[in-house]
């Protein structure tokens, strides 16, 4: 469904990043991107989106065969998406195997800040684009060869509209915000937090300093999502992140 966001994803790059060296490898898509207003788009964007949801299927799939769960973590940059993560590492990996796919439009900034905790990470960089697919993670899956039992957290490109719009095959989907972002990100883009199972607010050691209330962005996530689970939480203090990984080793996969 790129003709939705009009991003490019023809050098897809896949890569494993194993003793401080990265071997890629050149994912090429066969369909075209860009907004074009031609008699059949919707037709063919509804294609691609089947596409991917069977795609997806099969993620799942091949995830709860291993008893694997798979979260795909989504946010506007600068979120704390991988702070959070490499937090989360430290504290579970001791009870629980933990893998990591970073999407970013380029770099190894994360990767390689997820490969200093010890845990097996892949990055895929997505070029022009602005999302990860079910493809993506198949092949993304397919280098990382996560253990059976383990949690894969998905990094997500970070964005607050097109990845909601991509199911991956993930056994849920974490929408990560900071306080610093206000209050209002909920309202602005409502179908990425109506998508979320769970939204992790970030950064609450910070709202002495910033305007904004957190009940009222507890509330806003609730105004468009009424059953998702809100989980405040400061990575730098540690502040409410017991109850994040309480949430985490209830997860379980999902079947198709």
């Amino acid at each position: 469904m790129c003709g939705t966001c009009g991003c490019g994803e023809s050098d897809v790059r896949v890569e494993v990043l194993a003793g401080g060296r990265a071997a890629a490898a050149t994912v090429e898509h066969g369909h075209s991107h860009g907004h074009d207003p031609v008699p059949g788009v919707v037709e063919i964007e509804t294609a691609l989106l089947a596409k991917n949801d069977h795609l997806a299927r099969h993620n799942r799939a091949w995830l709860a065969e291993r008893g694997i769960v798979a979260l795909n973590l989504m946010s506007s940059p600068g979120s704390g998406k991988t702070s959070l993560l490499r937090r989360t590492i430290d504290e579970l990996a001791p009870t629980r195997p933990i893998a990591v796919i970073e999407g970013d439009q380029e770099t190894h900034i994360d990767a390689e800040k997820i490969r200093s905790t010890g845990a097996p990470v892949v990055q895929i960089n997505t070029g022009a684009g602005c999302h990860l697919d079910a493809d993506m993670l198949a092949r993304g899956l397919a280098e990382l060869s996560p253990l059976p039992g383990s949690l894969v957290f998905v990094e997500n490109v970070g964005n607050l509209v097109c990845p909601a719009l991509f199911d991956l095959g993930e056994a849920a989907k974490v929408v990560v915000v900071s306080v610093t972002e206000g209050e209002d990100k909920p309202l602005k883009y409502p179908h990425m937090f109506s998508v979320a199972d769970v939204v992790v607010i970030n950064k609450i050691d910070l709202l002495p300093y910033v305007d904004v209330r957190l009940e009222h962005l507890v509330a806003h996530c609730r105004s468009v999502n009424a059953g998702v689970r809100v989980l405040p939480l400061s990575v730098t203090t540690g502040e409410g992140m017991e109850a994040w990984g309480d949430w985490l080793l209830t997860c379980e996969p999902v079947a198709t």
